[in-house]
């Protein structure tokens, strides 16, 4: 899929029951309604319950076709509301951010040793604010649905 203009991305975290858990339900999105999908994270539960941080990518209408036939396999979705940002001023390059962040978005260039912030690949799971010891890291909610 070209990504145009028309085209959104959007992160959702979605919850599994357990008899979900094995079906190709990530499959299907791309198959039946022409959205790609990255996958942030996900867990299978000890009970085998599912969750999962998506970025989905395709036109609005797909995107609402996608997610109506997540909730009718009885999924349970919410858009992720928020994203990171980094003051670049703030940040003091100390690296602890770097050792939580499990998505890699942040990490230590080996030559200048310098924090440097991946913004597309932060699935905003805001670990790295909570350590930050100067604040450089910050939470931004997002407007819309």
């Amino acid at each position: 899929m070209a990504i145009t203009s028309k085209t959104q991305r959007k992160v959702v975290y979605l919850k599994f029951p357990p008899e979900r858990s094995g079906r190709p339900i990530m499959c299907n999105l791309t198959r039946l309604f022409d959205l790609t999908f990255n996958i942030l994270s996900a867990h299978i539960l000890p009970r085998g319950e599912g969750r999962m941080t998506l970025e989905l990518t395709g036109t609005s209408d797909n995107y609402k076709k996608g997610i109506e036939y997540l909730k009718d396999q009885g999924i349970k979705t919410e858009n992720v509301a928020q994203k990171i940002s980094r003051d670049e001023e703030t940040c003091i390059d100390c690296g602890l951010c770097t050792s939580l962040c499990a998505s890699q978005a942040l990490s230590v260039n080996p030559e200048s040793r310098k924090v440097e912030f991946d913004s597309e690949k932060c699935t905003a799971c805001g670990m790295c604010t909570r350590v930050c010891p100067v604040n450089a890291m910050n939470v931004e909610l997002e407007n819309g649905d």
